[in-house]
């Protein structure tokens, strides 16, 4: 039997060549790519969530493995129609489906994925960044603040109810392209047309790809994937013409008159035709003879910045609805699809505003290095937002679903909400505003912890206050320590300390690229090992999952289990246990030792 790697190196290389591959279902067979998948993905929020079936990563084992390869050898393996739920949609009112595969499922759609992934990755578009490995929302907002100097219209597209709208034969058309395994197609057209429950009612799934699958996304990027062939093969040659503009013929003028007041000598004319001249662009921007247009995707928004008359700009938007209906038979947000003017208006893509910046001619310094240039700001909204949900009445407030909460875990959640968002904007020009959002959220730490303790915001900061080493300097900030016994290092929760200072480098990705092995991954290797951690069994080995550490500490229990200690002391949310001993935790008896 080969290793996933090999596995997935031979498929990655045919991608590569752009070669079709075949017997693309026998690899479902592999129990190894069924353990790395394991790896990737019990550590999930959702792994403890139960789907239609009520089965969850708890109780895992190398039989159930064994389980699902049998049914895929005899073709018997079936999909589970998932649950349907709802959770609000950012930034509105609606709320959008969220399904909720079973575990086995889950586990399959992974294997599903690393397939997919490792033979079409490779093969996409460099200009998509949504769903890939080493890129994400960052690398997609760096690219255009690095390439689209002089754009002078933006189009801000965006696809309506795209996951949900995905038509199933485009889509099986489009795989039979490069996969000829007529199994492996049957395998996906099911899992597409499985269906879903709500209110213990099942609905049929007529179109689109299941939120909240796991292989979803790589399955949108694959259909989308024929969007940015259609921009890169048939718009990007037609609407980018001409090496560089023509020079502009009034900025070339007052060149010469510059040139004619040196030699006589009139210094006050060279500085007020400079002035003049920094007013103007060097080159013609209305140059019949150059265009560029540029593109990025993520996921199902995308952007286009063009250089040429608005006219034209019309017509590229056009142009893409016509292939998304005629094509894909994907419609255009009509109220999200716009075309935006680079310089006075600001383009929203990503969460960011995007727009081409120009200097000030009023002021003596040259800076035209600037004009042109694309700049990424915080939204003034996004801050205004945020710093509500820390407010009352106009002022910071207290959060009382924290007041029964250790110090050191209040500053650590609103530390990990400060900073999740601090360093996601980090690619800003205008990143110091976020300094508005850290008063008032440091205010609201300060009158939680004062509420807390039934003391004052001044005692508290005097209490907490500390100053911390940043490459930009000391910055002061808000630290917890929590000390530990037998020499280990004390637990630090720290509110503050980031410097809001843009950083061009900042790179945040979506997902680390695919290192099909097992080597690093602890909870295989135990599993592998075959022995039960609790009474030391050989056989029926299965794997205990909590949802999260702190299940451990329930209040009221004295006299913890065994296996409470073990994994507290491992730090780990798995055990791998026999059978007999997982029914005793589940039970609530007492295991093998604690028997004894």
């Amino acid at each position: 039997m080969q290793s996933a790697e090999a596995v997935l190196d031979v498929i990655r290389k045919r991608g590569e060549r752009g070669l079709p591959v075949e017997r693309l279902y026998r690899q479902l067979f592999n129990p190894q790519l069924y353990l790395v998948a394991y790896g990737r993905i019990y550590a999930n929020a959702g792994a403890m969530t139960p789907g239609t079936t009520g089965e969850t990563a708890d109780g895992m084992s190398l039989e159930k493995i064994g389980s699902i390869i049998d049914a895929m050898r005899a073709e018997r393996y079936r999909w589970s129609p998932v649950k349907r739920v709802y959770i609000e949609k950012k930034g509105s009112t609606k709320k959008r489906p969220l399904g909720l595969p079973t575990w086995s499922d889950k586990l399959v759609a992974e294997v599903v994925r690393l397939l997919l992934e490792a033979y079409y990755d490779v093969q996409f578009s460099d200009r998509s960044h949504g769903f890939r490995p080493g890129r994400g929302c960052h690398t997609a907002l760096s690219e255009v603040v690095e390439v689209w100097k002089g754009t002078h219209w933006f189009v801000e597209g965006d696809i309506s109810d795209c996951f949900g709208s995905l038509d199933h034969e485009v889509m099986l058309s489009t795989l039979a392209e490069k996969i000829h395994d007529g199994r492996f197609l049957r395998l996906i057209s099911h899992m597409l047309k499985v269906g879903y429950l709500e209110d213990w009612r099942w609905h049929a799934t007529l179109s689109g790809a299941p939120q909240g699958g796991v292989a979803s996304p790589i399955l949108s990027n694959i259909y989308l994937d024929r969007l940015d062939q259609f921009i890169e093969q048939s718009l990007l040659p037609e609407y980018n013409k001409g090496l560089r503009r023509r020079p502009n013929r009034a900025y070339q003028v007052i060149g010469y008159a510059i040139e004619k007041a040196k030699r006589h000598g009139d210094r006050e004319m060279v500085q007020a035709l400079r002035l003049q001249r920094r007013s103007l662009p060097s080159q013609d921007p209305n140059d019949p003879d150059y265009r560029r247009l540029r593109y990025v995707r993520y996921a199902d928004d995308w952007l286009l910045g063009f250089a040429g008359p608005k006219h034209e700009a019309e017509e590229i938007k056009a142009r893409i609805g016509e292939f998304l209906r005629d094509e894909l038979r994907l419609e255009l947000s009509e109220s999200k699809t716009v075309i935006t003017h680079a310089t006075s208006q600001a383009a929203h893509f990503l969460g960011y505003e995007i727009r081409a910046q120009h200097s000030d001619t009023r002021i003596t310094r040259n800076r035209r290095a600037v004009n042109g240039a694309i700049g990424l700001f915080v939204p003034k909204q996004v801050i205004r937002q945020k710093c509500a949900q820390y407010m009352s009445k106009g002022q910071p407030a207290q959060r009382g679903v924290l007041l029964h909460d250790e110090d050191f875990t209040i500053v650590a959640k609103y530390q990990a909400e400060y900073r999740g968002l601090v360093q996601y904007y980090l690619l800003a020009q205008d990143v110091f505003r976020m300094g508005r959002l850290q008063w008032v959220m440091e205010t609201s730490l300060l009158k939680t912890l004062a509420g807390k303790h039934r003391s004052t915001v001044t005692k508290m900061a005097r209490k907490y206050k500390s100053t911390v080493e940043t490459p930009e300097g000391p910055r002061t900030c808000l630290t917890v320590t929590v000390p530990r016994d037998r020499g280990r290092k004390p637990l630090v929760a720290r509110f503050g300390g980031i410097p809001l200072k843009r950083q061009r480098t900042a790179v945040l990705t979506d997902q680390r690229p695919v290192m099909a092995s097992m080597k690093r991954n602890e909870l295989i290797h135990r599993l592998l090992v075959e022995c039960c951690e609790i009474c030391e069994a050989r056989t029926n080995l299965e794997v205990h999952h909590v949802r999260k550490l702190a299940d451990l500490n329930q209040p009221g229990r004295r006299d913890k289990p065994v296996w409470v200690h073990l994994m507290a002391k491992r730090r780990r949310k798995t055990l791998v246990i026999c059978r007999r001993c997982h029914e005793d935790i589940h039970a609530g008896r007492g295991t093998a030792p604690s028997r004894k």
